[in-house]
């Protein structure tokens, strides 16, 4: 199957001497997609490829450029070793921060090896298939206010405004997205991270797509964040079908 289902941040391991230097609000880990590789455990028995991590996002961003460029300029910006949590704690105690040499070495053990099997996987898809559908997991809870202003949308899927993918592609997704009973946005808050703007290359036959859930629809946003089997079982059925547009598209498109 050309897909490859890329979870970056589903992680929580903490190596020992990067948790005893956090704080008792950041070692909760409230910024973790929680829970994604669960619900989308279907895409195993779908035949698909996926790729997730060990180490939480605290340790080193995986859907950040390794330079830490902006993303989204104007922004409150999340890092590639984040300082601060989504809701604007601190991550670390006071002068525990990691310094320039620790962020570099956490680029090195961490972020290379699974940009590293991405990039692999997807060389090995396209040369198999003559194309590849790169999917980037992603989960939030429905309000951020120091992100967002309001409730986000249910499913935000991102093409990087039509960069990261063709754009009929993106269109049938979205169309799929839609037919469920949950809001949905193509391009809106979320356009896509690194992942997405970096492996998307259509002109190439590599495609690359990003999928922002609210958490909201399938478990519970407060800690310990229950998973919710009930309204993922719902939620299943839509990605299911975002899939299989997304590979009807690919076989009619490269046939």
């Amino acid at each position: 199957m050309p897909l490859l289902v890329s979870m970056p941040h589903t992680g929580t391991f903490l190596p020992p001497d990067v948790k005893s230097r956090m704080t008792p609000e950041a070692l909760m880990l409230p910024d973790t997609d929680w829970h994604v590789d669960r619900l989308y455990w279907f895409a195993v028995e779908m035949g698909a490829s996926v790729l997730m991590p060990t180490h939480s996002r605290y340790v080193v961003d995986l859907n950040r450029p390794p330079d830490d460029a902006e993303l989204y300029p104007g922004r409150v910006k999340t890092g590639l070793c984040p300082l601060r949590t989504f809701s604007g704690e601190n991550i670390y105690k006071d002068a525990e921060e990691p310094d320039d040499i620790e962020k570099t070495n956490r680029i090195s053990a961490y972020w290379l090896p699974y940009h590293e099997a991405l990039e692999a996987e997807l060389t090995r898809l396209k040369a198999q298939f003559g194309y590849a559908i790169l999917y980037d997991a992603h989960s939030i809870c429905s309000h951020v206010p120091l992100l967002f202003e309001g409730r986000l949308p249910d499913l935000n899927l991102g093409s990087a405004r039509g960069a990261s993918c063709a754009p009929a592609l993106a269109q049938v997704a979205f169309k799929a997205a839609q037919d469920g009973d949950y809001t949905a946005v193509l391009d809106g808050r979320f356009v896509g991270g690194h992942i997405t703007r970096h492996y998307g290359r259509p002109a190439q036959d590599i495609h690359a797509l990003q999928m922002e859930l609210t958490w909201a629809n399938y478990m519970d946003e407060s800690f310990p964040y229950r998973y919710d089997e009930k309204k993922s079982e719902k939620l299943q059925k839509t990605l299911k079908n975002v899939f299989r547009a997304l590979l009807d598209w690919g076989a009619e498109t490269y046939k």
